[in-house]
């Protein structure tokens, strides 16, 4: 089969489209035959960090149809469609577990399925999970006009979130933000967060922040919560070692920051968020409320080209690979 391989290099990973043996699934494992697989910027980051070791297949999550399952599994069967969080999926195989697989609703294509999975499950994890959000309940995003950015909006907006407020630097992307339930956009080269999210609130604050950008924002967002307010890092795209945390406000306040990834669960912790993600999100999905826009579509062999495109980090949406 071809796969997008990644090979290590000291300058950092190689990509290259080979042809390697299919997976074969284990007992309790199911085999997909993948039409489609969603592109995300941290594939950019492992691939750079890829010094040493073995070749890799890329991807981390995709849609395509069950073309065998294990000896011990349930629930699914040969022809079912299904999206699924999982590595190695920039193929035209990968196995995945069972817990990891989600049906595709009817009338769904297989590229806005694959844009479904890493980028909802993430950003549920984020703002459901962690940051527990109860209908009512005020919250920004920062950095907002990326995949997971753009899947929190969504998701605040369906689950009864008000206001949603969204930041970012182009007032272009903003005014597209306002039609995924963005009610607040704040540009952030020009105006203070603090004065616009206290503006939005009647001077509450928020009650989540969902943050991307990290350091430099931290002073900002400590004092932009509300009460009982919740801060919950993903990324830090500004640096990791910057801002000053006022304890005063974090004590007055009885804020939590809590930091989120993938990189530290357990594959039992994982599963458990792909599922959490399932039961409060698929019927949204159904519904039509929980679709991002696809940016662009590569085909395999452009692999290159799609991951030069989005590290430009100017496209707004999904980019999503076209299995051959």
């Amino acid at each position: 089969m071809k796969a997008v391989r990644v090979l290590p290099s000291a300058e950092g990973g190689l990509l290259e489209v080979q042809d390697i043996p299919a997976p074969t699934p284990g007992p309790n494992e199911v085999l997909i035959r993948v039409r489609a697989s969603g592109i995300n910027y941290g594939e950019i980051i492992y691939m750079r960090e890829h010094r040493s070791g073995n070749p890799m297949t890329a991807g981390v999550e995709f849609a395509g149809e069950v073309a065998a399952v294990g000896a011990q599994v349930t629930g699914w069967r040969e022809g079912d469609r299904v999206m699924g969080h999982g590595r190695s999926c920039h193929a035209q195989y990968v196995v995945a577990a069972p817990l990891a697989l989600m049906p595709i609703p009817d009338g769904v294509s297989w590229v806005d399925a694959a844009a479904f999975p890493n980028v909802f499950i993430t950003a549920h994890d984020a703002l459901v999970t962690n940051g527990e959000l109860k209908a009512g309940e005020s919250v920004l995003i920062n950095g907002a006009s990326g995949g997971v950015g753009m899947a929190a909006i969504m998701i605040a907006s369906a689950m009864g979130a008000k206001p949603i407020m969204a930041s970012s630097r182009s007032a272009e992307k903003l005014e597209r933000l306002a039609a995924f339930g963005v009610d607040v956009g704040i540009n952030a080269s020009k105006e203070s967060q603090v004065e616009a999210v206290m503006a939005a609130t009647d001077n509450r604050g928020a009650d989540i922040i969902i943050d991307f950008i990290g350091g430099s924002v931290l002073e900002d967002h400590v004092q932009s919560l509300a009460v009982k307010g919740r801060l919950v890092n993903i990324a830090r795209l500004s640096g990791e070692q910057y801002g000053r945390l006022d304890l005063r406000l974090l004590w007055l306040n009885r804020l939590k920051l809590i930091g989120v990834t993938f990189r530290t669960r357990t594959e039992q912790e994982r599963l458990e968020c792909i599922q959490a993600c399932a039961r409060d999100l698929l019927p949204f999905f159904r519904e039509g409320k929980l679709r991002l826009p696809i940016d662009r579509t590569f085909k395999m062999d452009d692999i290159a080209d799609a991951y030069a495109y989005i590290a430009k980090s100017q496209h707004m949406g999904k980019i999503v690979l076209i299995a051959d």
